[in-house]
């Protein structure tokens, strides 16, 4: 055994052999409040094989980690779940030091290592469903394609009824503590959700499919290890339970009311517009964008019912926070929603417009507006944001079926 950083029992004979990294806090526009963790795992057998590597400035902890249960030199096989630099990042260098007999990823993965490192790595591809012998124990493979990559792949020890999942079930989350178990409920859940809003939820069709696919290959999984964030080893049917519910986009009576102002009339306008849900019987959730990160904006639209968005106009066009939030929440599909788009201006007012246009591209009804003010706005103003409000809560509480518009 080598001093340093050390490898992390999973179950029988599988070793977490990953790296923490503690200080990240952006991930391709995602705020990573928490840090995150880059997941690798060991398989002990007579072929001893290294699932996954991780990010690679983060090489020679996952190095460490080996060396403390094994050789790196006797690794035979490494399998490349995910092609994604921050699972891949080191796997040329780390292959290079390993020396492995054969590295394994899915078709799409084998295209996808080569577009990233060139021709010179070597990556077998391995079929939807095939298996791989290690000796005393076997690895099946299941392709996942656009969950959320096209190379995406699980792979699965039956021995261990252990499901190495990459990026699904995953979370960005720094941690001592390496199990789900061992951390609080609240953050679990919270950040699950922040990680499937941001970056599944697009291919939320896919993950109701890809839970099917599960069911029906019959693979009973008793302990869940994905790329990042704990491993599941109690109850991993907490977080399979989760997605079947967020895949689904079951509206709630939760209403996102996101904005940003100049001089405090579209802050005004917001308040406004929030008073309305209330009133209605809905739930605002009330995300000025000076202040809040579009990541946390798209974890409130899971399971939200209503999206109003608000911006000052500013040379003819959105303002910049606005224009940004509406971008990105437009490429995370969210659906059963019900919009509503307000603003003020000084003397063009094209802001209010392309709001609503912009809900529009996203297939969002409008039950009302959108509401435009100059300068200050003025009681009417308000009242239009207070009944635009309310008529947002009753098409939430029809499309909900708390209500009955019959």
């Amino acid at each position: 055994m080598k001093d340093g950083f050390r490898a992390v029992p999973v179950a029988d004979g599988v070793f977490w052999v990953g790296a923490v990294d503690w200080g990240i806090r952006d991930f391709h526009g995602y705020a990573t409040s928490r840090g995150t963790t880059y997941n690798a795992y060991l398989v002990i057998a007579d072929k001893i094989t290294l699932v996954d590597t991780v990010k690679a400035p983060f090489m020679e902890e996952m190095f460490s980690r080996i060396s403390s249960v094994v050789d790196p030199g006797k690794i035979s096989y490494i399998v490349s779940n995910h092609s994604e630099m921050d699972h891949s990042g080191c796997l040329p260098a780390a292959a290079a030091r390993i020396g492995p007999e054969r590295i394994l990823a899915s078709a799409m993965g084998v295209k996808a290592l080569e577009g990233h490192f060139g021709p010179g790595l070597r990556v077998e591809a391995v079929s939807d469903g095939g298996s791989l012998d290690l000796g005393s124990v076997r690895l099946g493979f299941m392709e996942t394609r656009m969950l959320h990559w096209p190379d995406s792949m699980f792979t699965y020890l039956p021995e261990r009824r252990l499901l190495f999942s990459q990026d699904a079930f995953g979370m960005h989350l720094a941690s001592s503590e390496r199990f789900s178990d061992e951390i609080q409920d609240w953050l679990l859940e919270r950040e699950a959700a922040k990680y499937y809003a941001n970056i599944l939820l697009p291919f939320s069709p896919l993950v109701s499919k890809l839970l099917g696919k599960v069911r029906e290959a019959g693979l009973a999984v008793d302990i869940l290890a994905p790329d990042h964030g704990p491993v599941w080893r109690k109850d991993p049917g907490r977080i399979l339970g989760w997605y079947a519910g967020w895949a689904g986009h079951a509206p709630s009576a939760k209403a996102v009311v996101a904005y940003d102002t100049m001089w405090g009339s579209t802050a005004g306008m917001a308040r406004a517009v929030a008073e309305g849900l209330g009133s209605g019987g809905a739930a605002p959730v009330v995300m000025p964008m000076g202040s809040c990160h579009r990541s946390d904006v798209a974890t409130e639209l899971l399971g939200a019912g209503a999206l109003a968005v608000g911006s000052p106009t500013l040379n003819n066009g959105l303002f910049p926070t606005i224009a940004d939030l509406l971008c990105y929440v437009q490429g995370l599909k969210p659906r059963n929603l019900v919009g509503g788009a307000f603003g003020s201006f000084g003397w063009s007012g094209e802001s209010a417009v392309l709001v609503d246009k912009a809900l529009e591209e996203m297939m969002i009804p409008r039950p009302a507006g959108p509401v435009k003010a100059r300068y200050v706005p003025g009681s009417d103003a308000i009242e239009q944001c207070v009944a635009m409000g309310r008529a947002m809560a009753e098409s939430m509480a029809v499309k909900t079926g708390l209500r009955d518009n019959s």
